[in-house]
């Protein structure tokens, strides 16, 4: 026996295209502010038959939406898809009915800093003990449900890469989350989820100073002897070694790189550093890696990253203009504004994504907030990204879900898959659109119409 459900999803006005002044204020005892502690229950149902206007897969390859579409959800995971009128629901699933609105999978934001709940976090995030600091973790300062996050689940970002801060060269282990869950245990997804690096700029500070000369060896030292730790447990684990080694807990990172059960993260932004970055990590250490910022001149060595399987998930800078950081990498653009998500695809590049490198949660120390992610995507076309096969949608959902191994599970709408998405009422790259409703793993995680974030 089917049940209907049919919903109310009046337009709320998300300010996509301008850094909200009512995001500024930190919420303070008292105020009402909405989260999974002071929400209504979140709406779950075992099995949901999602009807709507167009549902965008997003799928790496073939297309990218259906119209007039029906999803089947059984147990938080997505049991098949169809045309409305092809596609039979079976007795038994609740339907979930959103009339002209869209569906699309739940937004992936692979360089974020607002896991924990104050925003004091960047001093947290910035244990910068050692120019390397492979062991060190953010995952103990998460709060799973605070309201940075619940700001960017209204955003309909779904999951992030909560990471160390660019401080050192190596700042340590993020850790993945699905952002609308209200306990860590819930949140976390994988854990460590990637190694940060970082390579000049904000390293360079390091005690009395540091050059690209000595970071450069000093990265090489660190991952040379990480590597060597993680084959010396791996002959051991494979019977040709007798002794066990002593385990390190700086470097046992390693051992999940070699395995590509983690990824490496890397805070790179001018052409030279991101040709070191490819050279160091993915040519000589064969660890894998991806651009997680990509700002200034990096797209100059676009080609080499895209021959070596490097991803460039860019932000939050995504235009290089002449001035200070095009002289790092004699940018000659005839005062030009370029766009970097455009250059890096002129060069061939297929594996283009977003990110905000959100620090505070409202944008004011000088970061996109969590919530604009989308708008990324939409500058990056705005300055010449090519957008034909949705590279704009796919560079927020399936291209970093890929990158960080988790393509198999998240990124995308197809059988087998969790079931993140969102119901809003067109392109979400359009900052007009608005996110109407977010669901997590099955489950009704942020509505709209029910909830205050800020």
């Amino acid at each position: 026996m089917q049940r209907l459900v049919t919903t109310r999803l009046a337009p709320i006005a998300l300010a996509f295209a301008f850094a909200s002044t009512a995001f500024a204020q930190e919420a303070g005892p008292g105020d009402l502010v909405a989260g999974p502690k002071n929400a209504e229950p979140a709406e779950e149902h075992e099995r949901l038959a999602v009807r709507a206007a167009k549902i965008l897969t997003l799928a790496r390859e073939g297309a990218a939406f259906l119209d007039n579409a029906t999803m089947l959800v059984e147990d938080g995971k997505i049991v098949s898809l169809g045309k409305s009128s092809e596609l039979e629901v079976p007795d038994g699933y609740e339907v979930l009915d959103v009339g002209d609105r869209w569906i699309m999978p739940g937004l992936v934001e692979l360089h974020s800093h607002v896991g924990a709940p104050t925003p004091f976090s960047p001093n947290d995030i910035n244990d910068t003990v050692y120019l390397t600091n492979p062991g060190l973790r953010a995952s103990p300062s998460v709060q799973a449900g605070n309201v940075r996050l619940r700001r960017g689940l209204a955003g309909g970002v779904t999951t992030i890469l909560f990471i160390p801060g660019s401080g050192s060269n190596i700042g340590g282990q993020g850790v993945l989350l699905k952002i609308g869950h209200g306990t860590y245990e819930e949140a976390e997804l994988r854990n460590p989820g990637s190694m940060k690096l970082a390579q000049a700029g904000n390293p360079e500070r390091w005690t009395v100073g540091v050059t690209r000369t000595f970071m450069n060896w000093n990265l090489r030292n660190t991952i040379q002897r990480g590597a060597a730790y993680a084959r010396r447990w791996e002959a051991f684990e494979r019977g040709e070694s007798s002794e066990e080694p002593e385990r390190d807990i700086q470097l046992e990172i390693f051992r999940a790189l070699r395995m590509g059960d983690a990824q490496v993260s890397t805070h790179t932004q001018f052409g030279q550093v991101v040709m070191m970055t490819v050279l160091m990590v993915a040519i000589e250490a064969k660890l894998p890696v991806f651009i997680d910022h990509g700002s200034f001149g990096g797209f100059l060595y676009g080609d080499y990253a895209e021959e070596h399987g490097v991803a460039a998930i860019l932000g939050p800078r995504l235009i290089a203009t002449t001035g200070f950081y095009a002289m790092w990498d004699s940018l000659d653009n005839d005062g030009r504004i370029l766009g970097i998500a455009a250059e890096y695809q002129k060069r061939g590049h297929t594996a283009i994504g977003f990110n905000t490198d959100c620090v505070d949660g409202d944008g004011s120390l000088g970061t996109p907030p969590q919530e604009e992610l989308s708008l990324q995507a939409a500058m990056s076309v705005r300055y010449g990204l090519k957008n034909v096969n949705l590279e704009s949608l796919r560079g927020l959902t399936i291209v970093p879900a890929e990158t960080v191994g988790l393509g198999e599970r998240i990124g995308s709408l197809e059988p087998g898959k969790d079931a993140d998405f969102l119901v809003l009422d067109g392109d979400v790259a359009d900052p007009r659109t608005t996110v109407e409703r977010v669901y997590t793993d099955g489950e009704l995680v942020y509505d709209a119409e029910e909830e205050r974030v800020w």
